[in-house]
């Protein structure tokens, strides 16, 4: 089997859905914020992630939502690359955002404030 050459796009469908996750993360965060700051904001934050679904159900639906797509694009990313041994370099951007994206909810989990 040939090894296959750096690109810039992703050829196998793991990869592709990779960077369109990712690419989607932000869109949904920027979508939240703007309903933090417009649709909710006479409305107080829950203590918990269900006090604030039934307090703001769009907002933290849709926060929640980015949150699940940056973890998708980061398992969908690793797949590409180990088993599909995607060598495209947006796979790999994708990959190394959703990352750091799970280290910092990770460490949100950890050390909240």
């Amino acid at each position: 089997m040939a090894e296959q050459s750096w690109s810039l796009m992703p050829r196998s469908n793991p990869g592709k859905w990779s960077v369109w996750l990712i690419v989607v993360m932000p869109i949904l965060f920027v979508i939240g914020s703007s309903l933090a700051s417009s649709m909710y904001d006479s409305v107080a934050a829950g203590g918990t992630i269900l006090a604030d679904i039934s307090a703001r159900p769009v907002l933290a639906l849709t926060m929640l939502a980015g949150m699940a797509v940056g973890i998708s694009g980061f398992i969908t990313g690793l797949l590409a690359i180990i088993k599909h041994k995607e060598k495209a370099f947006l796979v790999y951007l994708s990959t190394l955002i959703g990352g750091l994206f799970v280290i910092y909810l990770i460490a949100e989990l950890a050390f909240p404030h």
